[in-house]
């Protein structure tokens, strides 16, 4: 892969037909926290295609640059990020895998020290699987005295326990939907006073498939419920995790909150190795029958 500079998001809407099959790695850029980090750990994964979508003002180390499409994007209009994606799925070639995150969001999945997105992918489609649920692990930095902004690579803590889910009803008959779940945990559900309700799932479904009228809606769902479901119905799939700092970094610029919050640290956290075997460990993902 090389690096390709589009001049709009309109222009590289034009060239996504070429990119084929994917998978495609989507990061929405909303500001300069380890933008190159974020980068490099999805092109280890293995994605055959690593977007940036980004503001002009922002810089990309060279190294970097010349690896992935870098496309100029503001992100930070409410629904501007659903709705580029929608743009993206109607141009992309029906059936290529799509992944979308944030910067500061690092994917984990099963195994993935030693076998690339494109493999698990592969497995995940000879299951009849069209979308991968992800949850979304909030990271944190251990001493916010020395690290005020939250971020830390170095000093990174994610909570070992905390987590639940709520059964996801149907608006239209105040059902549960069968194989769906709403789930909770992590910083959005210890400091939620500061939190939006609409903001406090860490569900995500992150990885999918592209396919004519799919829609991305706000909420991380999909128009078609069984792109939301956690498992097919006669066992059980994989499923991801996007580990974020996305959540302390905003609790901790927002005046709101920043001067309430001197510590995300509690008895169930724990530091973050950056490995599978950790998130598998603590359930936070699920190998299913891939092994």
């Amino acid at each position: 892969m090389t690096g390709t500079k589009y001049p709009s998001f309109d222009d590289f809407l034009t060239q996504a037909p070429g990119l084929g099959k994917g998978p495609i790695a989507l990061i929405f850029v909303e500001d300069e926290v380890e933008i190159p980090s974020t980068l490099r750990h999805h092109l280890d994964c293995g994605f055959k295609h690593v977007a940036a979508l980004v503001p002009d003002a922002f810089s990309i180390p060279k190294d970097v640059a010349d690896k992935i499409h870098r496309v100029p994007f503001d992100c930070t209009p409410h629904g501007a990020v659903s709705r580029a994606m929608n743009k993206i799925i109607a141009q992309v070639p029906q059936g290529a895998w799509l992944y979308y995150c944030h910067n500061a969001e690092y994917l984990f999945y099963p195994f993935c020290e030693t076998r690339s997105v494109g493999e698990m992918l592969a497995f995940h489609a000879e299951e009849r699987r069209d979308a991968m649920l992800a949850y979304v692990i909030d990271l944190y930095a251990g001493d916010l005295t020395t690290t005020p902004s939250a971020v830390s690579l170095e000093q990174a803590h994610l909570d070992k326990s905390g987590y639940y889910a709520q059964a996801r009803n149907a608006p239209e008959t105040g059902h549960p939907r069968e194989r769906q779940l709403d789930f909770f945990g992590g910083v959005r559900w210890r400091f939620e006073e500061h939190i939006p309700e609409t903001s406090r799932k860490i569900d995500r479904i992150s990885l999918f498939r592209a396919k004519p009228d799919l829609i991305l809606q706000d909420n991380h769902t999909f128009n078609d419920q069984e792109y939301n479901t956690y498992a097919c119905p006669w066992h059980h799939n994989l499923t991801a995790a996007v580990c974020s700092f996305r959540t302390a970094k905003a609790l901790r610029r927002n005046p709101g909150s920043r001067f309430e919050i001197n510590s995300f640290l509690w008895h169930n956290s724990t530091p973050f190795e950056w490995h599978s075997r950790q998130l598998l460990d603590l359930g936070l993902m699920e190998p299913g029958q891939w092994f």
